[in-house]
């Protein structure tokens, strides 16, 4: 079945990948020294041979490099990007690999710049060969063929889940035989897949059947059985998975870190943890910052200006709010609306139509430019220039205990912008939908994503501004 077909696709894919990286040198060299170079003199460079030599090491060498970044194991489940992105990662490798070679042989008349060439051309040729594979894939499967025949062994929530990503992914290939289980009643079905024994007749299936992988899904309170199904599983020779019912305990996307041989499972991935991307952020938000204010000083004295001659009161508005690791600091903004006191102020926000809202601060607020006096608080390190936006204290307590997950927000530092701000979810609007919101940033922050939430605010940054 797919066992033996998986062995001779991935014989075929190492040959044309090593055809690849051959063809694409070869294709480098008359580029550079035949297009490029043209005719002066053929005695100014290495001879043809000397390059061509160089193919003994590099095609050897390449194929290692795709087999440790683990292009040839199976990838149905796996994003095309993904594979794109480790095609690169080792195509980086082996050029930066391949230049301290020539630097510590003194290989001084290597063409460099051939090699570049070589690394664009081969990078691409190999991403459109494995995207053609996955075409070619994508469509023998539709057919029928290049099949997983799997057997699920419990019925939960990650069955369910399992059960429906598969039908909405047809190219991975995967055929479901049924599920076997105790506590639903036989003849079940979810989406099509039925139910088809009990999980004692586990080892009848196994032996009747020559199914290519077993799937694990029990439920929580089934788990006493996992040891014993695992040995079975095993004891058969065939492949075994184990999806693991926690969805109901963990509201995030898990990850394993391994403590001498310990799996370890975190309940939130939360990138920013990590020093060398805190520290990243960091050097950005003062950079970023100190730019702005020079940018904005105009803008900021103006609205000063016009906050001061057309209502009483301090021009800058300071307000208590819950920053990073729950602390509490003082944040900056224009005062956009007339004086009140403490006790009016912790109302409520601020509502469309507001009457305590200025003429002056209407228009600030609609603009966004009520905000600028934060970068001063992302220069002093209290705030970030993307984030969860700060609550006030009353709020956060108020919160917490009505929102789940409300807290992770303080795992970062709150910023002048947001994911849920850019998509509508500011001010009087939905705590719930704000919340998942920073979650997902706070799941998923990348320096891209900071830079598209960035230019999203001066897109449609001001939605629900009143």
């Amino acid at each position: 079945m797919i066992k033996d077909n998986q062995v001779h696709l991935n014989r075929a894919h190492v040959i044309v990948d090593g055809l690849l990286v051959a063809s694409t040198y070869v294709a480098s060299y008359f580029i550079k020294f035949e297009l490029l170079w043209g005719d002066r003199d053929p005695g100014a460079h290495l001879s043809m041979a000397t390059y061509f030599r160089a193919l003994y090491f590099l095609v050897p060498g390449y194929l290692f490099l795709y087999y440790m970044v683990q292009l040839y194991t199976s990838r149905r489940s796996l994003r095309l990007w993904d594979e794109f992105v480790d095609i690169g990662q080792a195509n980086v490798i082996g050029m930066i690999a391949f230049w301290v070679i020539l630097f510590f042989i003194k290989e001084v008349n290597f063409s460099r710049s051939m090699m570049a060439i070589f690394f664009a051309l081969n990078t691409t040729a190999t991403a459109f060969a494995h995207l053609a594979l996955r075409k070619f894939l994508r469509f023998i499967r539709k057919q029928g063929y290049n099949v997983k025949h799997i057997l699920l062994v419990g019925y939960s929530r990650a069955a369910e889940g399992y059960i429906s990503r598969i039908l909405d992914n047809p190219q991975w290939g995967y055929v479901i035989a049924g599920v076997l289980d105790n506590f639903v009643p036989l003849g079940t079905s979810y989406h099509g897949i039925k139910v088809i024994g009990e999980i004692e007749q586990l080892a009848d299936y196994l032996e009747k059947h020559d199914y290519d992988e077993i799937t694990i899904t029990l439920p929580l309170n089934d788990y006493d059985r996992l040891e014993e199904l695992v040995a079975q599983c095993e004891k058969s020779g065939v492949h075994t998975k184990f999806i693991p019912d926690y969805s109901s305990l963990f509201p995030s996307n898990p990850f394993t870190e391994d403590v001498q041989g310990l799996p370890v499972i975190n309940i939130r991935y939360v990138p920013l943890t990590n020093s060398m991307n805190e520290l990243a952020k960091r050097v950005v938000d003062i950079i970023g910052s100190i730019v702005a204010i020079i940018i904005f000083a105009i803008p900021m004295v103006v609205a000063a200006i016009a906050i001061r001659m057309t209502s009483k009161g301090p021009v800058i508005f300071k307000q208590e709010r819950v920053g990073l690791g729950g602390k509490t600091f003082q944040m900056y903004k224009f005062r956009t609306m007339e004086v009140q006191s403490e006790k009016e102020e912790k109302k409520g926000w601020t509502t469309k139509g507001d009457p305590r809202v200025t003429k002056v601060g209407r228009v600030l607020r609609g603009t966004n430019l009520d905000e600028l006096p934060q970068l001063f608080n992302i220069l002093f390190g209290q705030m970030s220039l993307v984030g969860p936006r700060p609550e006030r204290p009353q709020f956060v307590e108020k919160f917490k205990e009505q929102i789940p997950r409300y807290m992770v927000k303080h795992q970062v530092r709150p910023g002048l912008t947001g994911w849920a701000q850019i998509n509508g979810y500011r001010g009087d609007t939905s705590i719930r939908k704000r919340i998942d919101y920073d979650i997902y940033y706070i799941e998923n922050w990348s320096m891209a994503f900071d830079i598209k939430i960035i230019i999203g605010t001066f897109l449609h940054g001001n939605k629900n501004a009143y």
